[in-house]
């Protein structure tokens, strides 16, 4: 783990996404801003299973430290055939929290994929990237 010991406690936050490509027979399922299944409503316990995940990214990750977020936020907006998972965490803290964004976004992906599957094995989980972060050494914004 990396010694953090004399870094400064400062206000960090960082954006990461995740695109779920869903086939058509699935996007017919949406009924208002939802799908539900057998297994229940599925962008409602994607965005909790993100959130549980992106608390415990210490327990996935080796090396990562851990982390008591201020906040994680998790989003899912459905444009076109796109399922866009958006995970937001911030913390006031020594060290960044890119991994917690990145891992709330990818298991919120993962459960909507298993939630999904009975209807489709066509879904692709397309991608999962860092949006931003700030605070730190440095910022970073992918749309700058």
């Amino acid at each position: 783990m990396v010694d953090i010991s004399r870094k400064l406690i400062s206000e960090r936050e960082a954006h990461a996404q995740s695109i779920v490509v869903l086939p058509d027979n699935v996007l017919a399922q949406i009924s208002g801003d939802e799908i539900t299944t057998k297994k229940g409503p599925v962008f409602s316990t994607a965005i909790i299973a993100g959130v549980m995940a992106a608390k415990k990214t210490h327990e996935l990750i080796p090396f990562c430290h851990p982390l008591g977020l201020d906040s994680c936020k998790i989003m899912i907006e459905v444009e076109g055939k796109n399922a866009i998972i958006i995970c937001r965490c911030k913390i006031t803290h020594k060290t960044g929290v890119e991994m917690e964004a990145l891992t709330g976004a990818s298991v919120a992906a993962l459960t909507m994929y298993d939630m999904l599957k009975a209807l489709s094995h066509d879904i692709v989980i397309r991608e999962t990237k860092l949006i931003s972060k700030v605070g730190g050494k440095r910022d970073f914004d992918r749309d700058k």
